[in-house]
């Protein structure tokens, strides 16, 4: 099994990466602020103005640490990784899968099958922790919705069907959303989905987290040998991770959603003075909170679970991995279907 390893996160503006010998160097104003060695980061991603020399680019493309280069904000910019790995011959069976419409309709189905059974889990966890501070009969009903839209998703629907489904399951999921803050409710009140940007605080929280998940997606399919740009939920469109927004979809509850609760519910971060909100009415994020959601971030895939194909623990942090494995064996023609991630 693949080793956990962090993901190494650059905030200070003014930052400058370097290579020493075998290990990452991060200088701010020329002063070393930390060493760390290679073989223990997955990834570097960078926010705003940071730099890196060429041969600590160089270095991690041989060792396989992409780059990440995004806005202070969170808006991806770019990266840099190395050689694509693994099998030419897998990457051919993904392309060609996915310009088969029953194919696709098929991983799409496992995809929003993860997806829909994750979001009624975290509203059922709610309802069992919280069902006194919030309104239990709207958040029960929209629970069994969900379930019906699970069954429907056993019936053998095409892709434009499927993508019906999965809109009116996530209109249900985010029209109960607010239900679940049952802490700091002046400061984070959540009414829709918005992004692009987004206009609260809540979706403010919930924009950055999926940039993350997106970044660790991305390169566990890399890792893998598959494409992250060609998906089969998600079509073909240049620039975009189709692949990697399709696995997201499974982790969006179980791992972004509850997060943002937590820290909103635990009051780990604080609306009041966490915030900024921008000319154009877009909320940003103050470094103070960026940094404390980047921390608990890393916390959180660090703890261990009981994966529910394999009925073996791993990290959270390499669950990742493990779909993207999962999902090269479905490709190959090992598996019968790809096995989504259901938290239980």
């Amino acid at each position: 099994m693949k080793k956990h390893l962090n993901t190494l996160f650059v905030t200070t503006q003014g930052a400058y990466l370097a290579k020493e010998g075998e290990t990452i160097v991060v200088k701010v104003e020329r002063e070393v602020r930390l060493r760390l060695p290679v073989h223990t980061i997955g990834g570097i991603v960078c926010f705003g103005n940071v730099s890196c020399s060429p041969f600590l680019m160089g270095f991690c493309a041989e060792n396989s640490v992409g780059i990440s280069f995004l806005t202070e904000h969170g808006r991806f910019l770019a990266r840099v990784q190395g050689p694509v790995s693994g099998n030419v011959l897998l990457r051919r069976e993904q392309y060609r899968r996915a310009d088969d419409p029953q194919t696709s309709a098929d991983v799409a189905r496992s995809v929003l099958t993860g997806k829909i059974a994750n979001s009624r889990t975290v509203l059922q966890r709610a309802l069992r922790d919280h069902a006194d501070k919030m309104a239990a009969d709207e958040v029960g009903f929209a629970v069994k919705r969900l379930s019906n839209y699970l069954d429907l998703l056993n019936q053998d629907k095409p892709l434009d069907i499927l993508r019906g489904f999965e809109g009116d399951a996530a209109h249900i999921y985010f029209s109960v959303f607010d239900h679940l803050i049952v802490a700091q409710k002046k400061d984070f009140s959540f009414q829709e989905r918005n992004r692009r940007p987004p206009l609260d605080n809540v979706n403010a929280l919930l924009s950055f987290i999926y940039t993350l998940l997106v970044h660790d997606i991305r390169s566990a399919l890399e890792t893998v040998g598959l494409d992250p740009a060609v998906g089969f939920l998600h079509r073909d469109r240049p620039g975009r991770p189709s692949l990697a927004l399709d696995m997201m979809e499974e982790f969006r509850p179980f791992l972004a959603d509850r997060l943002a609760l937590s820290l909103i519910n635990r009051q780990q971060i604080q609306g009041k003075g966490g915030f900024q909100k921008s000319d154009s009415g877009a909320v940003l994020m103050t470094d103070e909170t960026r940094k404390t959601l980047l921390v608990a971030y890393q916390e959180r895939k660090q703890e261990e679970i009981l994966h529910p194909f394999l009925d073996e623990k791993v990290t959270i942090g390499l669950l990742f991995h493990t779909q993207a494995l999962l999902m090269a064996r479905y490709l190959r023609g090992d598996l019968d279907g790809y096995p989504p991630f259901i938290w239980k």
